[in-house]
């Protein structure tokens, strides 16, 4: 890893458990086309949102450490789930680098809504998580939101099933939304929520076009301006660079990722690394 970082200054790590963070990805190359990023697709531990909160906690907080150590000025934890189960507890606990999490967007889904019904669709973690229904509360001011298991849709984007079969894929989607809104007859706004789902955005919108469905990544491009602007200009004429950085499992293999990257026309060749170990000391850049 070290000869890849050398050419990094102050890079940003972006980083879940599969290819669901490549869209935020994109969308900070595109807002900020000289900021350096490291890309760290975390398959070993796929799927985060298949995981307890006392399982997540440990993971995400040894990561976030793991990326200070490859130089990582700020961390986005581009996944709803731990950022919603486990992220506040760690920054009130401290972390080694400040951390953005992905949080569904539910006041802009009601500020949105002409009907006052809006579902939030995450993993199936998220969606039976009592810190969701905390969030809501607190977001929500008393109105009611839905929450709907999506985990079924995140299987889509990770299998790579959105590319090598849409119509399979259009197929389930319709089956999905027509679903969700016979259980929520009068929906009309639904969050994203699973950084996975955004990849659907154009088969959800083919299956139910009379529903808004907002990405939760808007608040997160947001929200880094000012820690951006703050750490100031890269050198003259400096163009970012996105490294990746991946692990693998046998059911996640890097050749899977590098072939749903290959198909999306992104032009990255992954690292490999070893898993991330709870409890492995900083040091440790491997």
């Amino acid at each position: 890893m070290a000869t890849p970082l050398a050419g990094l200054q102050r890079p940003v790590a972006v980083f879940d458990a599969g290819i669901g963070s490549y869209a935020i990805v994109q969308r900070l190359q595109q807002r900020f086309p000289w900021l350096d990023l490291i890309y760290f697709a975390d398959r070993a531990s796929f799927p985060y949102g298949g995981k307890s909160r006392e399982v997540l906690a440990p993971l995400i907080e040894a990561t976030v450490g793991r990326l200070g150590t490859w130089g990582a000025s700020a961390v986005v934890l581009a996944s709803n789930a731990p950022s919603v189960m486990v992220l506040e507890g760690l920054q009130a606990a401290g972390l080694p680098v400040p951390v953005r999490g992905v949080f569904p967007p539910v006041r802009e889904a009601l500020a949105a809504s002409r009907s006052g019904l809006v579902v939030v669709m995450g993993v199936a973690s998220l969606a039976s998580s009592p810190q969701i229904q905390a969030y809501i509360r607190r977001e929500a001011d008393g109105r009611p939101v839905a929450v709907e298991n999506a985990s079924a849709m995140v299987d889509l984007v990770e299998n790579g099933s959105f590319l090598s079969q849409p119509q399979a894929t259009q197929t389930a989607v319709d089956a999905f939304m027509a679903e969700l809104l016979r259980r929520h007859p009068g929906a009309d706004v639904c969050t994203l929520s699973s950084t996975h789902l955004p990849w659907l955005r154009p088969f959800f919108e083919r299956a139910a076009p009379q529903v808004r469905f907002l990405d939760p990544a808007d608040s997160v491009v947001a929200e880094l301006e000012a820690f951006i602007g703050a750490a100031g200009q890269r050198a003259p004429g400096h163009v970012g660079q996105v490294l990746c950085v991946a692990t693998e499992s046998p059911d996640q293999p890097l050749s899977g990722l590098s072939d749903m990257l290959g198909r999306l026309g992104v032009a990255l060749t992954p690292i490999l690394v070893q898993p991330t170990v709870v409890g492995q000391p900083l040091g440790d850049k491997s």
